[in-house]
């Protein structure tokens, strides 16, 4: 097994199990590394495990039958994947893989559909959680229909800060091209773009969040909804806004 000092319970759907819950579900997590690219359900393929991430960016992503890719959701340590797993489908349609690296716990899916049964409030939030992110991927699709490039980049990196600790996304041009559907010198305009607001600071594979609280500002109605609704049915989620000088300068390139 791999070896950690992160407790289940960093996950924040497994931290708020009542403490008899916990023991119970606790008691069946398999720790694992979850490096980048590792995939955690392959498309149309059986369901083997969930997982539940302590750190890490996971996405979900749909793949045309011509092999056209663009991620549908996004989730962290505020979740779990695949979805399929806790309504009893033995297949994950699309595919899910993890796009930052961390640390997780997973849980064979037989014994979670068990555990759904006995744990009630472990099963409420497991449905909470399928339900937000379907609200996400509901607004992900109004994004990529009315919003410019910019602030859909700005939205996603929003989207991938409050998920982490800290200000520093590893994130290449090609896999945040991917991500957004686009092509990757769209994905540099607008990374340039946001760098000349000083809202980020972009580098070869990294992506520093320098203010928090003007990148909120210009991704607008982009960005918030599917937050509210997660910290409505589930708890805190988004960091607070910051401004520039709220973090360590970023490092030089």
């Amino acid at each position: 097994m791999a070896e950690t000092t992160m407790q289940p319970k960093e996950n924040r759907l497994l931290g708020l199990l009542p403490e008899d819950e916990y023991a119970a579900v606790v008691a069946h997590l398999e720790p694992c590394a979850i490096p980048r690219g590792f995939i955690i359900a392959p498309a149309d393929a059986i369901i083997e495990h969930a997982y539940f991430p302590c750190e890490g960016i996971g996405s979900v992503i749909n793949i045309s039958p011509e092999g056209n890719r663009v991620e549908a959701g996004l989730f962290g340590r505020d979740g779990f994947a695949p979805a399929a797993a806790v309504v009893g489908a033995s297949i994950s349609v699309p595919e899910v893989t993890v796009q930052v690296p961390g640390f997780a716990y997973r849980l064979r899916q037989g014994t979670l559909l068990d555990l759904m049964k006995t744990q009630p409030v472990f099963a409420s939030l497991l449905h909470k959680a399928v339900y937000v992110l379907a609200t996400q991927a509901g607004f992900t699709a109004l994004s990529n229909a009315v919003h410019e490039i910019d602030e859909r980049l700005a939205r996603w990196i929003l989207m991938c800060h409050d998920r982490i600790d800290g200000n520093e996304l590893a994130l290449t041009h090609e896999f945040i091209a991917l991500m957004l559907a686009v092509r990757r010198p769209s994905v540099t305009t607008a990374l340039h773009l946001l760098e000349g607001y000083r809202f980020i600071r972009s580098v070869r594979g990294l992506v520093i969040v320098r203010d928090r609280a003007g990148l909120e500002d210009f991704a607008s109605d982009a960005y918030g909804k599917a937050e509210d609704e997660y910290e409505r049915l589930i708890g805190p989620l988004r960091k607070p806004k910051r401004g520039p000088n709220d973090i360590p300068s970023p490092r030089p390139a």
